[in-house]
């Protein structure tokens, strides 16, 4: 009898606590978990503190795929036999894709998905990486250039009303042997050549460390104001506004500087808060796909705003 009577007991304080957290849990109140950690739009929060997109346009797998491919190619600086391999991939990859000459033998590669108007929008990456021994650029290169080559792929032509021109940049970093302070005139080759033929474009997007776990993507100095409001209320509408706060970054030499400096608006999407940045451990390992998944679905949602 006393035993029953103890298990009533303890059934009567479960029943109590379980209506406790389900009241609490109702009016938001829960104790020890922060706002962030109460998603309050329903979305799933992906590890490594991104939110999972709420739309499903974009292809991750098979952008994490392509970063797995390039990765395997080993380094991969401007002029190499393995960067030359993959331009001849990405030729094959990108529709319509042909080479753009850049001096010292170097080639970009081109893409291009017609719109329903002539206008023209760039959407860049580099596929070269720094030359140093070992390193692979998984962030450094092949993260955006993935997601570019998959969002050419996706998006059909007569779809959208400016003609996308897809550009994987060659010789983006400088030679090697030459100093940061030397970058901005020895580095960005195929953008400078990208950005006189493509002077009139209407907006450039740059692609560049968007790969890494807990990815957040914030305006640098330089970057067009009103393409990054754009970019900002597309990432929103696509269920991952946390991963482009307000802040603002410091002004960062890209490859979309020389389009900003021929008058073109132009942003980069670029987190230099990655401790492997130019480093050996920027390989594979450092590559989250939630991370790609949300800057590919922030540009499907972008695109047809531009």
């Amino acid at each position: 009898m006393r035993s029953m009577r103890l298990l009533a007991g303890v059934l009567v304080v479960q029943v109590v606590l379980a209506g406790t957290l389900i009241a609490l849990v109702a009016t938001d109140n829960v104790p020890f978990v922060s706002g962030d950690d109460v998603r309050r739009d329903g979305e799933a929060e992906a590890a490594g503190g991104v939110p999972r997109a709420s739309s499903r346009a974009f292809d991750s797998r098979a952008a994490y795929n392509s970063v797995k491919r390039q990765v395997a190619l080993g380094p991969r600086p401007a002029g190499s036999p393995q960067s030359k391999v993959l331009a001849e991939r990405l030729r094959k990859a990108l529709p319509g894709g042909r080479f753009q000459a850049v001096p010292g033998g170097l080639r970009n590669v081109i893409g291009v998905v017609p719109g329903k108007t002539k206008r023209v929008v760039v959407v860049g990456a580099h596929y070269d990486t720094k030359d140093i021994p070992g390193f692979v650029g998984a962030n450094d290169g092949a993260a955006g250039t993935a997601v570019m080559v998959q969002l050419a792929r996706t998006i059909k032509p007569r779809t959208l009303k400016p003609t996308l021109v897809f550009i994987a940049f060659d010789g983006e970093e400088s030679p090697a042997g030459v100093g940061d302070e030397d970058f901005a005139a020895r580095g960005l080759r195929g953008s400078k050549v990208a950005a006189k033929r493509y002077k009139d474009a209407s907006a450039m997007v740059l692609l560049d460390f968007i790969g890494q776990r807990g990815v957040r993507l914030m305006a640098d100095a330089s970057a067009d104001a009103d393409l990054w409001a754009k970019v900002r209320k597309a990432g929103r509408a696509a269920g991952v506004g946390r991963v482009f706060p307000s802040d603002v970054q410091g002004s960062v030499q890209d490859d979309h500087t020389p389009f900003l400096q021929r008058g073109v608006p132009a942003v980069d999407f670029i987190d230099f808060d990655y401790a492997c940045f130019h480093r050996t451990c920027d390989n594979l390992a450092q590559i989250h796909e939630p991370s790609l998944d949300a800057t590919g679905e922030t540009m499907m949602k972008l695109l047809p705003t531009l």
